[in-house]
């Protein structure tokens, strides 16, 4: 499988030791930065490019990390067709997949441990997503990529 991975210098860290288990568990890690912890730089820029990346179908999934987790997922879900969820235990992580079909994991690099977030990332790579009642809801989901707001309307 392939993934996306990208973070700011907040979430780097965790980032590179996300990118190595990812590797060492037999996946095609795409990194689209940022390349270290020191330099400053802004979370947007990487949220949209993992979104896009998984959006275009250049990876499978992706995966997402800044100090806090919020900004990266918010923007990530800016891009259409993405369902980025903010994780911070397995059982987010599973419920996450199985129930709302996230493709794009995301992290917060100063609130979860490297133990926490590597079970957590293993759950939602095993982790099916859900079909049944999930299925209308992930529908009803994409269609809010499509519908115009009241302004266009």
């Amino acid at each position: 499988m392939r993934v996306a991975l990208g973070s700011d210098h907040a979430g780097y860290d965790l980032k590179s030791l996300l990118g190595s288990a990812l590797d060492g568990w037999g996946h095609e890690v795409v990194d689209l930065g940022t390349t270290n912890a020191t330099e400053s730089v802004d979370y947007p820029d990487f949220g949209e490019a993992v979104g896009r990346a998984v959006a275009e179908g250049r990876c499978d999934l992706g995966v997402a990390v800044c100090g806090s987790g919020i900004g990266i997922s918010i923007a990530a879900n800016k891009v259409p067709g993405i369902r980025a969820a903010l994780v911070h235990d397995v059982t987010s992580a599973r419920l996450a997949r199985e129930h709302n079909h996230a493709n794009v994991l995301c992290f917060g690099g100063r609130l979860t441990g490297p133990t926490v977030a590597l079970e957590a990332l293993e759950a939602w790579l095993v982790t099916i997503p859900g079909q049944g009642r999930h299925l209308g809801r992930i529908a009803k989901l994409s269609a809010l990529d499509e519908r115009p707001s009241k302004q266009e309307r």
